[in-house]
């Protein structure tokens, strides 16, 4: 699994071959394959060729080198060739020859398909960049506070090199309070993530306006049947987006959710305590409206100073170990306690990864929002100012009035 949310350092330069873990070794395979060569022929009768040996070098160098580490190995090689040929002659002349001429084909083979292989990493490297642009386009990263909420935000792509798909967040400040979205969009590819784009900019806008979770629940709603009627690609007759609405009005110390066919989230509290927030009656995933209607009901509870709110996509919760047992969030995490939304989301993806053996099925979508507990700040600065009232006490009095120089 690879975590793309959060942001993964620097991007990959199209004229760079990637760099991987074992660069430093492999980097000196193909000498070793030419001295193996060397010293096979030395220690070896004249009958047994060393050609293999120099033969695999430059092809090997091709692979996984860029391009002068991959001339430097082609020549080396037959270098060592053509020396060997005069230390130690074959029977026929015309086999020295023709290792000679070997070495020399393989070589011209190996700088071309060095071309190839670093060309077709400029495009992956470019096709990358793009689909990062994408992801922040469609998913920005939410800021880390909002109106008292400490915020974290992950997206892990269930392959390697994807870098957006099918689940979706979104968190915005409306003067209704700091509202959330959770989703996830009902299959792969394109349509998912055109489906993505609308759910997100259709949320952008109704947050604002609608007064109560179940009007922006029905915006949402409108939005994807008009969407799907206009383009083809949402797969409007099939398709639909399970998701969370959640709402902190101002002031922090409730919390209301309608839940649209999704994981339920849960709701950590201080002292390690891990609970479901459900809601009253299940509801259809958005995008289904023309197969009933079901009215909205806000589930309601409190936000307690210090607690967080950890909502997710059944990329966590269908997460399989080898004996097929799921994931169970709300059991793991129970007893538990994190310094900050962060550290929670990277324990949950660690925990998700070791559980699954690394064979995760499905991306996961990660929101993590706890109500600060405003116990610390106070310490530090009353702290603080006696420290500077012992040490400048006119100064420190003029803080208190207001006036500093």
């Amino acid at each position: 699994m690879r975590t793309v949310g959060k942001r993964n350092g620097p991007a990959v330069r199209p004229d760079r071959l990637p760099v991987h873990p074992l660069r430093g070794l492999v980097r000196w395979l193909p000498a070793a394959l030419i001295a193996g060569g060397v010293l096979f022929d030395l220690l070896t009768p004249a009958k047994y060729s060393s050609a293999p040996f120099f033969i695999s070098a430059p092809l090997v160098a091709a692979a996984l080198l860029a391009g002068r580490a991959t001339l430097g190995a082609a020549l080396a090689a037959l270098a060592a060739t053509v020396v060997l040929a005069f230390v130690r002659p074959a029977p026929e002349v015309g086999e020295s020859l023709t290792e000679v001429v070997t070495e020399l084909t393989v070589g011209v083979l190996a700088l071309c398909i060095n071309r190839i292989v670093r060309s077709s990493v400029r495009k992956l490297a470019s096709a990358r960049c793009i689909a990062e642009a994408a992801q922040l386009a469609v998913l920005p990263a939410p800021p880390a506070r909002i109106s008292g909420l400490r915020v974290a935000a992950r997206y892990v792509a269930a392959e390697a090199d994807a870098r957006i798909g099918g689940d979706l967040y979104a968190v915005q400040d409306t003067p209704h309070g700091v509202r959330v979205i959770v989703g996830d969009v009902r299959g792969k590819g394109l349509g998912a993530v055109e489906a993505v784009a609308v759910v997100i900019g259709a949320f952008r806008e109704a947050a604002e306006q609608e007064r109560t979770l179940e009007g922006l629940a029905a915006r949402l709603e409108r939005a994807l049947q008009r969407e799907g009627a206009r383009r083809p690609s949402l797969d409007a007759a099939e398709g639909f987006t399970t998701a969370v609405l959640a709402e902190v009005p101002p002031g922090g110390s409730v919390l209301r959710m309608v839940n649209r066919g999704h994981p339920a989230p849960l709701l950590l509290h201080p002292d390690g305590r891990a609970r479901e927030v459900s809601g009253a009656a299940p509801a259809l995933p958005l995008g289904m409206g023309e197969l009933g209607t079901w009215p909205d009901k806000v589930t309601e509870c409190a936000f307690p100073a210090g607690a967080t709110l950890l909502l997710f996509t059944d990329g966590v919760t269908e997460a399989r170990d080898a004996d097929g047992s799921f994931y169970d969030p709300q059991g793991l995490l129970h007893g538990r306690q994190f310094r900050n939304p962060e550290a929670l989301l990277d324990a949950l993806t660690a925990d998700v990864a070791r559980h699954a053996g690394g064979r995760a099925a499905d991306d996961m979508a990660l929101l993590a929002i706890r109500r600060g507990d405003g116990r610390h700040r106070p310490a530090v600065v009353g702290s603080a100012l006696a420290q500077t009232t012992a040490r400048t006490p006119s100064r420190a009095v003029r803080v208190q009035a207001g006036r500093t120089d």
